[in-house]
């Protein structure tokens, strides 16, 4: 398997533990991380979250219970997983896997940061629309 570069770490194991939400993966470098599903969902390379420009990234609010319930590889460089909430566009390189552990506390700090600056918060999602209801809205 091979990483981004011929001298990226590659994974040599990963695991899903469904109960404390954690990815848990392991590199042909030695080290490991245990990677919260929140902090995967929050940070995903797709376009609907990161958009094409980082002015156009969108602040995912709510995905404190995300859950991970499919993941198939990609190739010999990635993962996709699907999560609870049905995103399932974002391809996780090694090399953004390893990113997201190795800077894990990093990636908390600005992520509650921004949340923080914009009123938001880990537990209500006012990233998606709610469900349509019907009717007009006029009373």
């Amino acid at each position: 398997m091979a990483g981004i570069t011929k001298n990226s770490p590659t994974p040599t194991e990963i695991k899903l533990h469904q109960k404390s939400r954690l990815l848990e993966i392991s590199f042909s470098d030695g080290a490991s991380f245990s990677i919260p599903y929140e902090l995967l969902r929050v940070y995903s390379p797709s376009a609907s979250v990161r958009g094409h420009t980082p002015a156009q990234a969108v602040l995912q609010t709510g995905k404190r219970q995300v859950d991970i319930v499919a993941m198939e590889p990609v190739g010999n460089y990635a993962i996709k997983p699907t999560f609870s909430d049905g995103h399932d566009s974002g391809l996780y390189s090694w090399d953004i896997l390893y990113d997201l552990g190795a800077r894990q506390d990093q990636h908390w700090q600005d992520y509650l940061a921004r949340l923080e600056a914009a009123g938001a918060n880990r537990d209500v999602d006012t990233t998606t629309p709610p469900p349509k209801t019907g009717g007009c809205g006029h009373h």
